[in-house]
């Protein structure tokens, strides 16, 4: 049966805010729950970037039930990949093991804030493999010395590791990184509902693994409202994953997105008052073999509403699929 979750969404909220909603998303009955970690915003609109790990942190001890994630994390620019393994082994011990590591190769909007600069998309995957096999190598309590072409460790050690380590999700989008990343993790992140990733991934793992992904809808009375909204603060959507892995503002979304129009963000995510409908869109993920979807309700302004009144409902419908 899949599983169903809700997203923190970091870039429209703030981090108190993100708490009480992780706690009411285990009360009405969610699975899990994903945060995304960003150090911008998508759109300035959206107007949030609170730092995730701390969150996450306040969201272990909120909660006991759902199962946690990082929705994705890179491991290679911002963040060194000996400090993510440690920050990952913390909240799997806060948690209780309730935690997935979620990585991938990330965006320049996040990443290229350090001043390193923002290289292509084969180095970012080569750095990515240097960065698992780190932080597979620390997940056992030992020490540890690496000398890759990209990161180094001397003699580094997780003190408080947790027994068996931390699961790894990692992001693939085709043959090539499924290929790369697929022995290195545990369970699959992809953001299309590509069946073929799925075999793929299977191939790979043929005992029982999760496959994830993510859709965002827009819940409101009035559907104008909620097109409205979408377009507002989600028209980055449209420009897929090769535009926006390298633009490296919220302003420069802004402009990459300015003659997107209401109507073709309506086109692609759910939006309005029809429960079947948002539910339905769910649908190309559970027919392409994913076991975990993970739900974006759009908007800060409307998530209270959305989870006092309509995630309940909203479960059963997805569920019934």
């Amino acid at each position: 049966m899949t599983r169903f979750g809700y997203t923190l969404m970091t870039e429209q909220s703030g981090p108190r805010e993100l708490v009480r909603y992780a706690q009411q998303a285990e009360e009405v009955g969610f699975d899990f729950e994903v945060s995304s970690d960003h150090y911008s915003p998508w759109l300035v609109s959206q107007g949030h970037a609170p730092y995730a790990w701390s969150v996450l942190g306040a969201v272990a001890q909120a909660t006991s039930r759902v199962d946690l994630m990082t929705y994705v994390t890179c491991p290679t620019m911002r963040y060194h990949p000996a400090v993510v393994a440690q920050k990952a082994a913390t909240i799997q011990l806060l948690s209780e093991g309730r935690f997935t590591l979620g990585l991938g190769s990330g965006e320049s909007l996040n990443e290229h804030v350090v001043g390193e600069g923002w290289p292509g998309v084969a180095q970012r995957q080569d750095m990515l493999v240097e960065a698992m096999e780190i932080i597979r190598a620390l997940q056992g309590g030992d020490l540890v010395t690496y000398d890759g072409a990209y990161f180094r460790v001397d003699s580094a050690r997780i003190w408080d590791a947790p027994d068996g380590g931390v699961p790894i999700g990692v992001a693939v989008s085709g043959e090539s990184s499924l290929s790369r990343f697929a022995p290195l993790g545990d369970h699959m992140i992809a953001v299309e509902p590509d069946e073929g990733l799925v075999k793929g991934w299977d191939e790979h793992h043929p005992d029982a693994s999760r496959k994830i992904g993510q859709v965002p809808i827009s819940w409101d009375p009035d559907r104008d409202a909620a097109v409205a909204r979408a377009h507002d603060q989600f028209r980055w959507f449209g420009g897929g994953w090769a535009v926006n892995a390298d633009l490296p503002t919220p302003a420069g979304f802004d402009a990459a997105s300015q003659f997107v129009r209401p109507e073709d963000v309506a086109g692609s995510i759910a939006c309005g008052p029809d429960l079947d409908e948002l539910a339905e869109s769910a649908r190309p993920f559970l027919d392409a073999g994913f076991t975990d979807v993970a739900i974006v309700q759009i908007g800060d302004e409307k998530q209270q509403q959305f989870l006092d009144e309509v995630a309940g409902p909203l479960l059963e419908r997805l569920r019934a699929l």
